[in-house]
C-alpha cells in the first residue's frame, strides 16, 4: 500500500505546486487546489474508488488544461497510464469554449472507464461548488445552463458508477 501511497501522495504534491498560484473563480476566491483535492475525497470517501491511478489522475486533471504542465512532463513524472487518463478529460483549449463543451459531450462515452471516474467525480464538484458558492458575475441563467450541460456530460457515461452517478443526481438536483 505504501507505495500505491506515494503515488498518490506525488500526485498531490505535483498538483499543489503547479497550481499554486491559481484561485477558484467563486466570490472567495478559494485556492485551486480544493478543486483536485476534493475530486480524489469524493472519490475516495463517497464512491469507494481506492484504486490510485484514478485517484492521481484526479489530482492531476486539471494541470495540463490550466497550467504549464505538459503531456511530456506528465509522461516523464507519473507514466502513461496515469498521464492518459488526465489527457482524456483535457480540453483543448486551443478551441472556441462553445467547441469545447460540445466535445465533452461527445467524447464521454468513449472514454476509459478511469477517466469516466475522473469525470464524473470533476462534474459533482462542479455542480456542489456552482450551488454552493457560484463563480463571481455567473447570473442565475449561466449557473442553469452549467448544470443542464454536465448533466448531459454526465448522461453519456451512464452505466459507469451507480453510486457516482447517484451522487451526480443529487448534486443535479440543488440545479439552482
Amino acid at each position: 500500500m505504501s507505495d500505491n501511497t506515494g503515488l498518490v501522495l506525488k500526485a498531490l504534491s505535483f498538483a499543489a505546486r503547479k497550481h499554486r498560484d491559481q484561485r477558484r473563480k467563486d466570490e472567495e476566491a478559494s485556492p485551486y487546489i480544493n478543486h483536485p483535492i476534493a475530486l480524489a475525497t469524493l472519490l475516495w470517501h463517497e464512491g469507494g474508488v481506492t484504486d490510485p491511478l484514478v485517484l492521481a489522475a484526479a489530482l492531476l486533471h486539471d494541470t495540463v488544461e490550466d497550467t504549464d504542465t505538459t503531456p511530456q512532463e506528465l509522461r516523464a513524472e507519473f507514466g502513461d497510464a496515469i498521464a492518459d487518463v488526465v489527457l482524456e478529460v483535457t480540453d483543448d483549449t486551443r478551441l472556441p469554449k462553445a467547441e469545447r463543451k460540445r466535445l465533452q459531450i461527445e467524447h464521454a462515452a468513449g472514454i476509459s472507464h478511469a477517466a469516466q471516474l475522473v469525470k464524473l467525480a470533476d462534474k459533482i464538484c462542479n455542480l456542489r461548488d456552482v450551488a454552493a458558492s457560484p463563480p463571481r458575475g455567473w447570473p442565475l441563467e449561466r449557473q442553469r445552463e452549467y448544470f443542464d450541460w454536465a448533466k448531459q456530460v454526465v448522461d453519456r457515461m451512464r452505466g459507469t458508477h451507480a453510486g457516482l452517478e447517484a451522487l451526480f443526481d443529487g448534486a443535479y438536483a440543488a440545479r439552482p
